[in-house]
Parts: structure tokens; C-alpha cells; sequence
């Protein structure tokens, strides 16, 4: 008789976030956790509410993968913007770190990945303090409208400057004007040229637009990993709004959690924790022709969901060498052989499917079996087996019930 039983286990994580108290701090965090549902998707949900341009209209960001938060500081102009300058850095202007950069988020056992982001995107709550209608000196027929996009060559605000792109839409008021462009990646400096002078001019807050790019979840370990970035803000600075538009705080930190909820669970039919070995089509052959059996087995079978890396492990009440052993009464010993098989969708550690894979006491062979989905309620099979020449040492004495415990372990603490 084998008993079987099982132990699953899950990695927590605690951590801490020293933030310099002089930087505008942002939190964003993603999430993954295995949905039955959808086991083909496995990847990082962010969890960080938009603010801002994806806030009040998602059905733009969604579709291009584009969340927004408002970053909160303040610029003003130093000086009147000239009408018709030539140096587009006297005007209105923004250069962002559209580039992907890489950024280093780690575990608290050590364990670490990494992550990417790109600044996508910018917009402004621009604003004058003098009603913009005074600003075009009449010129706009009494349109607000029409006054903002005279202040400005190519347009009013929400008419992005190339490189950057317009999303058509925007707000505005005689004292404010708040729209959003779009950056591609590497896009340089994308800027608007006065038409009349602006004294005064201001951003109340900007907003900026981020893509994400998350390591596979299905590869790391259960917690939370943490990291930052810390971008600086003002004239020739990461975030660069021109030489005359000087912020009230130069510099942006972001603080990025990712949690990770891996499933890991293994369901044994019930009874199936008590295994007897048998022949091949019963004893019957045996006590009705004499035919010795040549091998006894039982396969037997369990679901398994997991979406993480785990290790299988084995123990004994009797040993024999590397493996398993049963023992009868008198106090012989028979080798016992366990291997598993596992569902589709799980691999070795060398990407090959596992077949008949041998456990043995030391764990030699099964150090790591990884997903290349989330496995959800698929069926393995546990292998027990005596081989010929222990059946036949088995067979040569007198009757006796040979019986051991086995305890099979699934372990999600890998490495």
C-alpha cells in the first residue's frame, strides 16, 4: 500500500519604498493572476486608474495599449513668448523620454526582472493669465475657439506639431487650453510657434501618456516586485518643456509593483491516495494458468492548475538506493520505481515534454518544471512500478503484503 500526499507551497513578499520627498511620485502597478477563463492570456493587467486624457476617453488609449497619469507640476513662462520666434525652445514646446528604457524590478528574495516603459505621449493644462480673446486683439470674431488656434502658427494646441500627433480632441476657455499629442518612439522635440505674444503663459499640470512592456509572469516567482525610475524635469532635462516654461519641481519619480498571484494546486481523485500494484489484466492469468507476472503497476492519475514554476520531490518510509522501497513483514525489501507524466502545456527545464519523467529520493531530474501556459485543471499521471526481477524475489517466498509510504511533493519554491 503507497499513501500519498501533497504540499503546495506559495513565496510571500513584504516590501519597502523609500521616496525622496523633493519628486513628484507616481504609483503604478500591475497585476497577474491566472483566469480560468482565458488561460491562453498570461500577462500583466495594470492595475493604475488613468487620469487625465485616458480617463475621460479610455475608447482612444485601450485599444493602442496608452494609460495616463497627471503629473503634478506646475510651469510658468520666465518670460512674454515672442510672436514668431525662431528657436522653437522660446515658445511652446515638449521633448519626453520616448525612448524604451529598461527598469530593474526585484523581489524580496533577490530574485529580479525586468520591465520596459516609454513616455507615449504628453498633454498640457495650458493656460494665460490675460483672456486670450485680448491676446489675438480682436481677431477672432468673439470665438474662443477661434482665438486659440490664432495664437498659434498651424492651429490651436490640439493640432499636434510634427513629430507628434494630434488626437483631435481638447477643452478650452478664455484662460485655458487643455489637449493631448501623441509622441511615437524616439520623436525629439515636438513644438508650437506664437503668432501674437503671450505673456504669462503657464502650465497648471501636465499629463503624460506611458506604454508597458512586463516580463512573463509565468517565469517569476509568487509576491511583489519593486522598482523605480526618476525622470528630471525642466530645460534640457528628460522632461523638457522648453527654455522659458520653468517648473516648479524638477523631478518626476515613478514607482512601479508588480504582484504576481501564481495557482498552484493538485487534486487527487478521492481514494487515490491509497495505491495498489497489480499485473497486467489481474492476478487472474497467475492463479488460473500459472504465469508469473512480470512487472506490477498502477497509474494513477491527478488534475493539476498552475500557472508557476515547481519542483516535484519524494520521500520514503523505506529506501533503496535513489528510490522508493516496499517492504513485507519478514523485513525484504522491493525497489518501487515513481515517474510522472504531465499535462501538456508544462515542460522539463530543457523545453521537452514530460514523459514517464523518473522521481527519485534526491530530486534529481524533476529540480524544475516550468509553464508555457497557465495549466488549468488538466489531468497527470503518477507511475508506480516494479520491475521483473523484484516481482520474481517477491514471488519466490512465501506469501506476504509488501506496503510503504510514499509522499509526493509539488513545490512551487523553486531555485
Amino acid at each position: 500500500m503507497i499513501n500519498l500526499y501533497l504540499r503546495v507551497t506559495v513565496a510571500l513578499a513584504v516590501s519597502f519604498t523609500v521616496v525622496s520627498a523633493s519628486a513628484a511620485v507616481k504609483d503604478i502597478e500591475a497585476l497577474f493572476r491566472p483566469d480560468s477563463s482565458n488561460p491562453q492570456i498570461n500577462e500583466f493587467i495594470n492595475q493604475t486608474p488613468s487620469e487625465g486624457f485616458c480617463l475621460q476617453l479610455p475608447i482612444v488609449c485601450k485599444p493602442a495599449g496608452l494609460f495616463t497619469l497627471i503629473a503634478p507640476i506646475t510651469f510658468n513662462a520666465s518670460h512674454t513668448i515672442q510672436a514668431f520666434h525662431t528657436d522653437p525652445r522660446q515658445g511652446g514646446m515638449a521633448k519626453v523620454p520616448s525612448h524604451w528604457q529598461q527598469i530593474e524590478v526585484t523581489h524580496e528574495s533577490g530574485a529580479r526582472e525586468t520591465l520596459e516603459l516609454r513616455i507615449a505621449g504628453v498633454g498640457h493644462e495650458a493656460g494665460v493669465r490675460t483672456p486670450v480673446m485680448d491676446l489675438v486683439e480682436g481677431q477672432a470674431g468673439g470665438s474662443i475657439r477661434d482665438a486659440w488656434n490664432l495664437l498659434w502658427t498651424g492651429g490651436g494646441w490640439a493640432y499636434a506639431p510634427a513629430p507628434c500627433d494630434g488626437v483631435g480632441w481638447y477643452t478650452l476657455g478664455p484662460f485655458g487650453y487643455n489637449s493631448f499629442w501623441r509622441v511615437p518612439v524616439n520623436a525629439g522635440v515636438c513644438a508650437k510657434q506664437a503668432r501674437f505674444a503671450i505673456p504669462d503663459f503657464y502650465y497648471h499640470y501636465f499629463v503624460f501618456g506611458y506604454e508597458l512592456r512586463t516580463p512573463s509572469p509565468l517565469t517569476m516567482k509568487s509576491g511583489r516586485y519593486h522598482g523605480s525610475i526618476e525622470y528630471s524635469v525642466g530645460p534640457g532635462k528628460d522632461f523638457d518643456m522648453g527654455d522659458l516654461m520653468i517648473p516648479n519641481d524638477d523631478l518626476l519619480q515613478l514607482n512601479f509593483t508588480l504582484v504576481v498571484e501564481h495557482m498552484l494546486k493538485v487534486e487527487i481523485p478521492p481514494g487515490g491516495n491509497k495505491v495498489e500494484l497489480i499485473p497486467e489484466g489481474g492476478w487472474q492469468a497467475w492463479l488460473n494458468q500459472g504465469r508469473k507476472p512480470t512487472r506490477l503497476f498502477r497509474d494513477q492519475t491527478f488534475n493539476i492548475w498552475t500557472s508557476s514554476q515547481f519542483k516535484m520531490q519524494m520521500t520514503c518510509e523505506f529506501t533503496v538506493g535513489d528510490v522508493c522501497g516496499l517492504e513485507e513483514p519478514g523485513g525484504r525489501i522491493v525497489a518501487l520505481q515513481v515517474a510522472v507524466t504531465l499535462p501538456t502545456g508544462l515542460t522539463s527545464a530543457d523545453g521537452q515534454p514530460v514523459v514517464r519523467q523518473p522521481l527519485r529520493v534526491s530530486g534529481v531530474g524533476s529540480e524544475l518544471f516550468q509553464p508555457g501556459i497557465y495549466v488549468d485543471r488538466k489531468p497527470g499521471v503518477l507511475h508506480f512500478d516494479i520491475k521483473q526481477a523484484d516481482v520474481e524475489r517477491m514471488l519466490s517466498g512465501e506469501a506476504a503484503t509488501y506496503r510503504g509510504n510514499v509522499t509526493v511533493v509539488w513545490d512551487s519554491e523553486v531555485g
